[in-house]
């Protein structure tokens, strides 16, 4: 009898040993490992991006699908000062982002560094995509949605056809209509201003009769209102805007090419007119403000400028180009 009742013990102490172990096993299974706690973690403030108008849209979709899905305590907020006006904020830390349109100048690092801050390594440069500068025509215009580069660059070019710059469609080609063009275009605070004078007017003084503009969505309404207007700008501000807008293709030797994802690139037939667009992120703010550090990854990541490029008018830069960029911020402490 005492044997059995020493068996029933022992097998007793043995099954409340295994239900222990198995429940201190599902209870460390639960646990989520460091890397996985590590995307997860939740971060609070404010970030603040300005600058290019062009890369607003890409920069603002991004934005929002951060705030949305992945920070919900954190506030992006993007503005479109233009590339220039950007950098005059950025340079004294009024922001944590500048958007351009074009390449940060001379200029812009010397102030920088006056600030004590050196491009590469206290201020990362990304480039977001590409895009492609789009001639826009009114929709009622039948006669010049082929245009070749250097007819373009007269047209603009400041007392190529006349003295005071009131050129007619006929000056151009001499069957297109005798109307005088209607120029417009972004203003000086743009990057898009500057990549359109110094690359494609090699800085030669456009027409003094050129309307320029602050805001993009008055240029859009001005040529859908004026049959015989011209304007340049970002091909995403022309996708959103097809309803109201033409495109015109442009020739750079080989045939007229339409602006679109598929041409648009710096080995593609509409390289003529193609940049990249970027941003710039000061880490000084990264290091201070975790919610910076994690947007900036955030707009590298697969889930960022690569994913959402397209969607906006931009054509995305190989995959490669962002991990590389990511990695970059993996090493910031």
């Amino acid at each position: 009898m005492f044997k059995k009742i020493l068996l029933a013990l022992l097998i007793t102490i043995l099954m409340v040993s295994a239900v222990a172990c198995s429940q201190e096993a599902d209870v460390k299974s639960e646990e989520p490992n460091q890397s996985e706690e590590s995307n997860t973690q939740e971060f609070e403030g404010t970030v603040i991006v300005d600058g290019s108008g062009t890369v607003y849209p890409l920069m603002a979709h991004i934005a929002e699908e951060y705030m949305t899905n992945e920070q919900k305590n954190v506030s992006v907020q993007v503005g479109r000062a233009g590339s220039s006006a950007g950098f005059k904020k950025f340079i004294p830390g009024e922001t944590d982002f500048s958007n351009a349109s074009r390449k940060i100048k001379d200029k812009e690092v010397a102030g920088l560094k006056e600030k004590g801050l050196e491009v590469g390594a206290d201020v990362l440069e990304f480039k977001l995509a590409l895009d492609g500068l789009t001639m826009v025509i009114n929709k009622d215009n039948t006669w010049a949605k082929e245009m070749t580069r250097e007819e373009i660059v007269d047209m603009y070019v400041s007392g190529t056809h006349k003295a005071d710059d009131k050129v007619l469609w006929s000056d151009v080609r001499a069957k297109w209509p005798k109307e005088e063009i209607k120029f417009y275009g972004p203003n000086e605070n743009h990057g898009t201003f500057e990549f359109f004078f110094e690359k494609i007017l090699d800085e030669k003084d456009m027409v003094k009769t050129a309307n320029l503009q602050q805001e993009y969505s008055t240029l859009v309404d001005l040529v859908a209102n004026d049959k015989n207007a011209i304007a340049f700008f970002g091909f995403g501000y022309y996708v959103n805007n097809q309803d109201k807008l033409q495109a015109v293709s442009v020739d750079f030797g080989n045939g007229p090419v339409e602006p679109t994802l598929e041409t648009i690139g710096e080995e593609l037939p509409y390289s003529g007119f193609t940049r990249p667009v970027f941003t710039y992120v000061n880490l000084v703010h990264a290091k201070e403000k975790p919610q910076v550090l994690n947007f900036a990854k955030y707009i590298v990541s697969d889930k960022g400028a690569a994913r959402l490029a397209g969607d906006n008018g931009f054509a995305p830069l190989p995959t490669e180009v962002y991990s590389g960029y990511l990695n970059q911020l993996e090493e910031i402490k």
